[in-house]
C-alpha cells in the first residue's frame, strides 16, 4: 500500500473527540477526597503600607485549617527580576494583590473566613500612569530595585527610579537618514492594559507527600518553569518537584508565569502537606493575576517624497504594572523588531519598562509585537496620506527583502523571513483593493478599508531546548511523549503529523500523550512564542530518525542485508530493491524472535532533542545580535461600514495573508489565524482595563470588561503563502500569534480613513469617535 502524505492535509485533532463529547479533563475537573480549598484576601488599595494583619477570627472560623500571610516563608519571585512576593509583605503595590490566604475544608468556608481578616493599611501616593511613573519626583514603587536579583544578565533596572529595564537599538547613521528625508513626521500613540480572558481561569493544586515529593497540578503553559522556580525559591531538590498539566482551556501567554502554584504550595505546607486547591473566579483572574502590557510611544519617521523610508526614531514606555515579570522581555521584543517588516537603514529605538501601581503584566499573544505594529502601521498611513501614495504601494516599496538587515543587524534571507511582497500582492486580491479604499454609499454610510503588515521573531533563551521520547506498542503503533502543553491550537496533532510524515506511517497509529508530567515527560522550554512546531517538530524528526536507524539495524540482520539497503514505510522495513521482502514493526520493536526461539535486539525507544542554535545576547548599547531563529511575515486588512451620523461602525471583513513556510494542517491553521484576528479586533474596538484615580480596577467582570462576542465578528479571510524555512520541520514557520499582530492597526487605518480623523489610541469605540468628532458635545440626530 502506497503511503499518502499527511502534510498539508486537513487532519482531525487527536483530542477532538474528547473535547466535543465533554470527556476531556482539565485541571479543575478532577478532585480528591478530603481536598482542601484556598481563597485569597486581596488588597483594596493600589499602593499602601500594610501596618497590621489580624487573622485571629478567621483562624477560628468553621472549617478553617490555616491562614497564611506574607510573613509565612517570605521569598521574592520573578521571571526576569525577582521583585514580587507570592503574598504581599509590608506593602501592597496593586489593587487585587494577595495579602492573605485562607485554607479551609470547602471553598465557601474559605470565602467566609477571608472576610474576617482585618488589615490596617496606610495608603501611599498612587503611580497611576506611565507619565506619573517617569516624573523626576515620582513615588518609588520599589525602593529596593537596585538590590533585587536578576535571573538573566541582559536586564538593566535603574535604582532609585521606576524604570525596570531599558533596551536600545542603534543602527546606521540618524543624521544621514534625516538629511536624506524629504518628509519628516512625528506622532504619539497609546495602548492600554487588557486581559487574557482565557476560557479556563488560572488554577492550581499542591500536595506534599511524606517522601518529600511536591506534586503540583496546574493549568500552566510552562510546567518545567514551575518546577524550576519552586525548587529554587523554596530550596526543594528539583527531582522532588513534580508538575502535572492536563489539557489547558486557553492561555494566550497568561499561564506562562508562576503565580497560583506558589500559593498552592505554601497553603499545602501550612496544613501538613494535604492537597490544597486554589482556583480563580473570573473576577479574581482579571483582578489579581497578571494582564497584558500597556504602552505609550512616540515615533518620528523620515521618507523621501516618493515614500522610501530613510530613518525611524521611536521611544516606547511599557507599563509592566507593579512587578516586572516578563515586561522587560516584551520590551526587548519590541526593540528587536521595531521597524516592522520594512527595510530601514537608520534606526534609533529606546524601550523602557516602567513600574506603575497597575496590575502586573505577563506574556500576551504577540509578546509586544501587536503594540509596536499598531504604532508604525498607523505612522505609515499618515505618511501615505501626506505624500499622496497608495498605502499598499508604500508598504510594497519598503518591504524587507533578502540581503537587508534587521534592527539588530541580523541578515534577512528568503528562508528565515519569507516573502512579504507576495503576501501584499495576495492581500490586494482577496480584499478587492482595486475597487477603492473609501466608498460613500447611497444611504449615507461609508465603507473603508485599512491595511497593515507584520512580522515577528521569537525571544527565547539562547539555549532553549525541547525533547521527545517515542515508545512503541506490540502492534507496531507509536506513542509520542513531549512536554509542550495542549493549550488549544492543536499542536499535539501537528507534531503527530510531522512524525507520521517522517516515518511514512498511518497517523491513526500515532498516539500522543496529552498530559504533561515533568517526572516522565522530556523537557520542553515553554509552550510560548509560536515556537512549538519549530522546536518540538525538529525534536520529533530527530527522534524519528533515531527510531529509523534502530529499525534498519535490526531489520538488516533479519533480512541479511546492510542498513542502507532498507526503507521504512507503512510500519514495515523492506528491501529498497524488492519491497515484497520485509519485516513489520511489530516483529522488531520488542526484539525479533527467530522461529527456533533465538531473539535479537530489544525494546526500541526513540529519542530526539532540539536546542536553539546560533542565537546571541544583544549588545547593551547598540542592540546588535541575533535574538531569534526566524521571522514570520504577513499582511492584513479590515473593511468596515461607518455611520457618520451616529459615529458607529460595523466590521465587515478581516483578512490575513501570511507566509507560513508550509501549512501542516490547513483547517487548524486557518482557525488559529482567525482566533488571533478576533482577539485583535477585540483589543481594537472595546477591550481595556479601566483604573480610577485611586488606581482601582473598575471593570473586573465580563459584564464590564467586554470582549468581542458571537455575532459581532466580521467575515474572516485567511490565505497562505508558502516559502519554506530550511531549518524548520518540512519548512513550517511559527504562526500561533500572528493573526493578532496587525489587525488593530488595519482597523484603526480603516476607521481613521472613514471618519477623516486620526485615531492613535486604542480601543476605538463609538464613544471615542463621537468625542473626537464633536469634542464631546451633544449632537442631536
Amino acid at each position: 500500500m502506497e503511503y499518502i502524505s499527511r502534510i498539508g492535509v486537513n487532519t482531525p485533532r487527536k483530542e477532538a473527540w474528547d473535547k466535543v463529547t465533554g470527556a476531556a479533563k482539565y485541571n479543575g475537573d478532577t478532585t480528591t477526597p478530603n481536598i482542601l480549598h484556598a481563597k485569597m484576601l486581596t488588597s483594596p488599595h493600589a499602593h499602601a503600607i500594610i501596618k497590621s494583619i489580624d487573622t485571629s477570627e478567621a483562624s477560628k472560623a468553621t472549617g478553617v485549617q490555616a491562614v497564611i500571610t506574607g510573613e509565612y516563608y517570605s521569598v521574592l519571585s520573578g521571571s526576569v527580576i525577582e521583585d514580587r512576593p507570592p503574598i504581599a509583605k509590608d506593602k501592597v503595590r496593586y489593587f487585587g494583590e494577595p495579602v492573605a490566604v485562607v485554607v479551609a475544608n470547602s471553598e465557601d468556608e474559605a470565602m467566609r473566613a477571608v472576610k474576617l481578616i482585618k488589615v490596617v493599611y496606610d495608603p501611599l501616593p498612587v503611580v497611576n500612569s506611565i507619565g506619573d511613573s517617569i516624573k523626576p519626583s515620582a513615588t518609588l514603587i520599589h525602593e529596593n530595585l537596585g538590590q533585587y536579583h536578576c535571573t538573566v544578565e541582559d536586564v538593566y533596572p535603574k535604582p532609585n527610579s521606576n524604570i525596570a529595564d531599558h533596551v536600545k537599538i542603534r543602527k546606521g547613521n540618524m543624521s544621514t537618514g534625516w538629511e536624506e528625508s524629504d518628509v519628516i513626521m512625528e506622532s504619539s500613540f497609546s495602548l492600554p492594559q487588557s486581559d487574557h480572558i482565557a476560557m479556563e481561569t488560572r488554577n492550581a493544586k499542591a500536595q506534599i507527600l511524606p517522601d518529600g515529593n511536591v506534586i503540583i497540578y496546574s493549568s500552566s503553559q510552562a510546567p518545567f518553569s514551575v518546577k524550576k522556580r519552586l525548587s529554587k525559591l523554596y530550596n526543594i531538590p528539583e527531582g522532588n518537584v513534580i508538575v502535572r498539566v492536563p489539557l489547558v482551556g486557553g492561555a494566550f501567554g497568561g499561564k506562562a508565569t508562576v503565580q497560583l502554584e506558589f500559593i498552592a504550595y505554601l497553603a499545602s505546607k501550612a496544613v501538613g502537606g494535604r492537597m490544597v486547591k486554589i482556583a480563580n473566579s473570573r473576577e479574581e483572574d482579571i483582578t489579581t493575576s497578571p494582564s497584558k502590557i500597556g504602552i505609550e510611544a512616540k515615533l518620528k519617521i523620515g521618507t523621501t517624497k516618493d515614500g522610501l523610508i530613510k530613518a525611524l526614531e521611536c521611544t516606547y514606555h511599557v507599563d509592566c504594572g507593579a512587578y516586572a515579570d516578563t515586561g522587560p522581555r516584551m520590551a526587548k521584543a519590541i526593540a528587536v523588531d521595531c521597524t516592522s517588516p520594512y527595510n530601514i537603514e537608520n534606526v534609533w529605538c529606546d524601550v523602557f519598562t516602567v513600574y506603575t501601581n497597575h496590575t502586573y503584566v505577563t506574556s500576551y499573544r504577540g509578546f509586544g509585537h501587536g503594540e509596536f505594529t499598531f504604532c508604525i502601521e498607523r505612522m505609515l498611513n499618515k505618511v501615505a496620506t501626506s505624500i499622496g501614495i497608495d498605502p499598499l504601494e508604500l508598504r510594497m516599496k519598503n518591504a524587507i527583502y533578502p540581503g537587508n538587515l534587521s534592527p539588530t543587524q541580523d541578515k534577512i534571507t528568503l528562508s528565515n523571513t519569507g516573502n512579504l511582497p507576495s503576501c501584499i500582492s495576495k492581500l490586494k486580491e482577496v480584499i478587492n483593493w482595486q475597487e477603492g479604499t473609501k466608498i460613500e454609499l447611497d444611504n449615507g454610510m461609508i465603507r473603508a478599508k485599512g491595511v497593515s503588515c507584520f512580522w515577528k521573531t521569537s525571544d527565547s533563551p539562547t539555549n532553549a531546548s525541547s525533547g521527545v521520547i517515542i515508545t512503541l506498542n506490540t502492534d507496531g503503533s507509536v506513542n509520542l511523549n513531549f512536554s509542550a502543553v495542549e493549550i488549544g491550537p492543536g499542536m499535539k496533532t501537528t507534531i503527530a503529523q510531522i512524525f507520521a510524515e517522517k516515518m511514512k506511517m498511518d497517523i491513526n497509529k500515532v498516539y500522543v500523550v496529552m498530559n504533561v508530567d515533568t517526572q516522565t515527560s522530556p523537557k520542553h522550554w515553554k509552550t510560548v512564542a509560536s515556537m512549538t512546531t519549530f522546536m518540538v517538530g525538529n525534536a520529533v524528526i530527530d527522534a524519528a530518525e533515531d527510531l529509523i536507524r534502530q529499525l534498519r539495524e535490526i531489520g538488516a540482520i533479519v533480512l541479511k542485508c546492510t542498513p542502507k539497503d532498507l526503507e521504512v514505510e507503512n510500519e514495515r522495513v523492506y528491501l529498497r530493491d524488492d519491497p515484497e521482502i520485509y519485516v513489520t514493526f511489530k516483529d522488531l520493536v520488542y526484539g525479533y524472535e527467530y522461529p527456533g526461539g533465538t531473539s535479537i535486539g530489544g525494546q526500541m525507544i526513540g529519542r530526539g532533542s532540539y536546542i536553539m542554535k546560533h542565537l546571541t545576547k544583544l549588545d547593551k548599547e547598540t542592540g546588535k545580535g541575533k535574538a531569534g531563529v526566524s521571522w514570520t511575515v504577513g499582511a492584513q486588512a479590515v473593511e468596515i461600514e461607518y455611520d457618520p451620523k451616529k459615529y458607529t461602525y460595523r466590521l465587515l471583513k478581516a483578512a490575513t495573508v501570511i507566509d507560513v513556510g508550509k501549512v501542516i494542517n490547513p483547517k487548524t491553521a486557518r482557525g488559529l489565524i482567525m482566533g488571533g484576528m478576533s482577539m485583535g479586533l477585540g483589543l481594537a474596538t472595546r477591550e481595556e482595563l479601566l483604573y480610577n484615580d485611586a488606581g482601582i480596577l473598575e471593570n473586573t467582570s465580563l459584564r464590564t470588561y467586554k470582549p468581542i462576542h458571537y455575532g459581532q465578528n466580521p467575515q474572516y479571510i485567511v490565505d497562505f503563502i508558502e516559502t519554506p524555512q530550511i531549518d524548520a520541520p518540512f519548512g513550517a514557520r511559527g504562526m500561533g500569534e500572528h493573526g493578532i499582530l496587525g489587525i488593530s492597526a488595519a482597523f484603526a487605518n480603516a476607521i481613521s480613513l472613514a471618519a477623516q480623523s486620526d485615531f492613535d489610541k486604542l480601543p476605538i469605540s463609538p464613544e471615542l469617535i463621537w468625542k473626537t468628532k464633536t469634542g464631546g458635545k451633544y449632537d442631536p440626530l
